[in-house]
């Protein structure tokens, strides 16, 4: 399980998936599904998630309405925001869909490796 902080454009969510990168086609496609076209993600230290939201978090992992590969934890923008420091996220993964290239960190991929 992965937990992943997203700014959307409709706000900043933290989500968790059992998907290994935020532009997994599979995550992708739910991710469009709920209108989310772009998108910059940062993966969160599935211990430090735990901390911070605490008793929420066990919640959500056992909610059976949701699936395992998408589990929204906050959909509350700020507070999903602040409870995170960037130097405590992992590197940046930006993604449009349609675009031509995904930018990770420092490395730049084509659209054929997000496909």
């Amino acid at each position: 399980m992965k937990a992943i902080l997203m700014l959307t454009g409709g706000g900043p969510l933290v989500i968790l998936t059992s998907y290994q990168s935020p532009t997994a086609p599979g995550l992708l496609s739910k991710l469009e599904s709920k209108g989310i076209t772009k998108f910059v993600a940062y993966e969160v230290p599935i211990e430090l998630a735990q901390q911070r939201y605490g008793k929420h978090f066990a919640l959500v992992q056992q909610d059976v309405h949701q699936s395992d590969d998408l589990r929204v934890l906050d959909y509350n923008g700020h507070r999903a925001f602040e409870l995170f420091h960037f130097n405590e996220l992992g590197p940046a993964t930006l993604y449009e869909s349609g675009a031509v290239t995904e930018r990770t960190g420092e490395r730049l991929a084509t659209a054929e490796d997000v496909q």
